[in-house]
């Protein structure tokens, strides 16, 4: 497995070579550095951590510090890890967007945009109870009995309700790598990607 830390910049489109549209998404990643190599022997498992993006000296700590200055690096703001990579690197190491090709498949993960506090209709999907008459208050949008047949006396572990939506990790599997610009830093991916203009996504197949 391969990998690289980016940030999601927008959406766009582009003509392919059989002249057929294709919705993107702009990603600008890396160049991430190699911060630690992790072995079975030591860890008690094979990983690569890699770091992306900077962050002030004044804002980390000696730890960080110090763990960063072992790869000839200034502290990063984002650091993680890429379990069983195929990648040969040493400490220190640059991971360009380069090692992904045109036209190969990725998975893409990262936070999705938080919604709030929203009822059943936009959380799940319900359609409501009833339709519009005269005497009903507002209850076009309930979710009606929240019970059971059963006499259990209580709501069963599960019950879809109203609640907080959005901000959770998502992975989305089998993106098309559209076009690489290794010069820029940027990668095109097909279809939509977690997560707002601006944010972390790490990519890897």
């Amino acid at each position: 497995m391969k990998g690289i830390i980016g940030k999601k910049v927008g959406m766009t489109s582009i003509f392919e070579a059989n002249g057929k549209q294709t919705a993107c998404t702009i990603i600008e990643a890396g160049p991430c550095v190699v911060t630690q190599v992790k072995t079975k022997e030591n860890d008690g498992y094979n990983a690569l951590q890699i770091a992306y993006g900077e962050r002030k000296e004044k804002h980390s700590n000696n730890a960080m510090i110090s763990h960063f200055a072992k790869a000839s690096t200034t502290p990063k703001s984002v650091v993680k890890e890429l379990r069983n990579c195929d990648l040969q690197k040493a400490v220190g190491d640059t991971i360009a967007v380069d090692i992904f090709e045109e036209g190969e498949k990725v998975s893409v993960i990262g936070t999705t945009k938080g919604k709030g506090f929203q009822g059943v209709v936009k959380r799940h999907g319900f359609s409501g109870v009833g339709e519009a008459s005269h005497g009903q208050h507002d209850r076009q949008r309930a979710p009606g009995s929240i019970g059971n047949s059963s006499d259990a006396s209580r709501v069963f572990k599960g019950m879809r309700m109203a609640g907080q939506m959005g901000n959770d990790r998502v992975k989305v599997k089998a993106l098309k790598v559209l076009k690489v610009f290794p010069d820029k830093n940027y990668i095109l991916i097909s279809g939509s990607v977690p997560g707002h203009n601006g944010s972390i996504v790490l990519i890897q197949n």
